[in-house]
């Protein structure tokens, strides 16, 4: 259900992107099942492009320290949801533990049940890029990604991809899911970079 009908005070109307609509509630949307987590078989890992690679259990990435992010989330289908309360670790402190080499210049995103996003390393750096494992003060629900998730404010929500496992730091763009099936490699909602057909040949290479 939308928020305030069609009209928004002037305050909200300047955070919600073009073709955006707010919603009370926070829709459960992906695609296969949710997986099932086994604490003892789990691990998170940073890979690729990288000087010191690593793999962390999931009690040794909590121990690192929760950070807070509050941040809007949009997502492609037309909804949006502000001021969300996110717990977790900045990606940016990963990435400075990993240290990507200079001709890294894309970040894989791997999950369970073999799904992956796409976006560039510059994207993915931004302060408030979180990997999440709270959400309002509680753990994720597991539709909503427990036990852990990305959560990137500034793009569409199929970016901030649930259930993460890992992040792969490459020198060239590898479509994931959503993108090999007609999304934007981009996905910046305030371009209303929806879809692939709107990617022009230099998309891949721009950051």
């Amino acid at each position: 259900m939308s928020l305030f009908g069609n009209k928004y005070p002037p305050e909200v109307a300047a955070r919600i992107p073009p073709g955006q609509r707010l919603v009370k509630s926070w829709p459960i949307l992906h695609f296969g099942p949710v997986p099932r987590f086994d604490e003892a078989r789990w691990d998170f890992t940073m890979s690729g492009l990288v000087e010191k690679p690593f793999t962390l259990s999931y009690t040794e990435l909590k121990a690192l320290g929760a950070q807070p992010v509050t941040a809007d989330m949009h997502c492609v289908t037309g909804w949006s949801t502000l001021d969300n309360d996110w717990q977790g670790i900045p990606l940016r402190v990963l990435a400075e533990r990993a240290k990507p080499k200079p001709e890294a210049t894309w970040v894989i995103t791997h999950c369970d049940g073999g799904y992956t996003s796409d976006l560039s390393l510059e994207a993915m750096l931004d302060d408030d890029v979180l990997v999440a494992w709270g959400h309002e003060g509680q753990p994720l629900e597991p539709d909503h990604g427990f036990p852990l998730r990305l959560v990137v404010p500034t793009r569409y929500a199929w970016t901030s991809a649930k259930w993460l496992r890992g992040l792969q730091f490459t020198d060239r763009n590898t479509r994931g899911f959503w993108e090999e099936r007609g999304y934007h490699i981009h996905a910046d909602p305030w371009r209303e970079e929806r879809y692939s057909y709107q990617e022009d040949a230099g998309s891949a290479t721009e950051p």
